[in-house]
């Protein structure tokens, strides 16, 4: 896909992964970029406010993607204001720190607040955006995570969520074929500002072991996830796959 003239949304656009993909998509010549958010007001802003500068129009949309009604809303203001849709990047997720052999803390408030956002989210998303993208011949990237491929992650219910929008990518791939193109990108550890509002010295900490055991002695950056996401809405004959993006960390016994 050449995204010149393209419209893109991106869910939890305005920070973290999302806010590197934005820069990924108007840096490739997306005519417009809409930034949704649901808590980070002002991140969304500064980051719709940057692709401008770059000489794209783009802006901040508020919506919870775990509430249909307002993804319905959002999906029918891009195409209000630009006529089009292209282009969908499924990031926005929460999570839980639960120690997963913690079976008891796993109650149904956290799985109901998790799959609301991670998996729901998506496929609302997904669902709301499927006629546009279908006219366009457009395409949908889903941020899922190691986390939906081992056992590992944050807690079991995330890791639950992401395995599930890993086959909720690969059913999608067929159910929208030969319209739209649907592929997942999986990060590892990513050095975030996020991982670091919990306790910036573990999160060295981790970041340093991280790197120590993987072939390419690195952590992901934001960026990183980026480029796989960008390689994905380029290449118009991939779709059902995902990539892992973890310096090959997954590849070791």
């Amino acid at each position: 896909m050449d995204l010149h003239g393209r419209v893109a949304i991106v869910t939890g656009g305005g920070t973290g992964i999302g806010r590197a993909v934005c820069l990924r998509l108007a840096k490739a010549g997306a005519k417009a970029v809409v930034v949704n958010y649901s808590r980070s007001d002002k991140d969304a802003r500064v980051t719709a406010a940057e692709l401008i500068v770059l000489g794209q129009d783009a802006i901040a949309h508020k919506a919870d993607v775990s509430n249909e009604s307002e993804v319905k809303a959002m999906i029918a203001a891009a195409i209000d204001r630009y006529g089009r849709l292209d282009v969908l990047i499924n990031n926005a997720g929460t999570t839980r720190f639960i120690a997963h052999a913690d079976l008891e803390a796993l109650t149904d408030d956290v799985w109901d607040e998790i799959f609301k956002v991670n998996l729901k989210g998506t496929f609302y998303c997904c669902r709301a955006a499927a006629p546009e993208l279908r006219k366009t011949g457009g395409t949908i990237v889903n941020i899922a995570s190691v986390a939906g491929h081992l056992a590992t992650g944050s807690s079991i219910v995330y890791a639950v969520s992401k395995a599930g929008v890993l086959q909720l990518t690969r059913a999608l791939a067929v159910a929208l074929a030969p319209d739209v193109r649907v592929n997942s990108v999986s990060p590892g550890l990513v050095s975030t500002r996020w991982l670091r509002q919990f306790d910036a010295g573990a999160a060295d900490s981790q970041e340093t072991a991280t790197a120590a055991s993987t072939p390419l002695n690195a952590v992901a950056t934001t960026d990183h996830v980026a480029q796989a996401v960008m390689a994905f809405v380029e290449n118009d004959m991939i779709t059902g796959q995902d990539v892992v993006v973890d310096g090959g960390k997954n590849i070791l016994y």
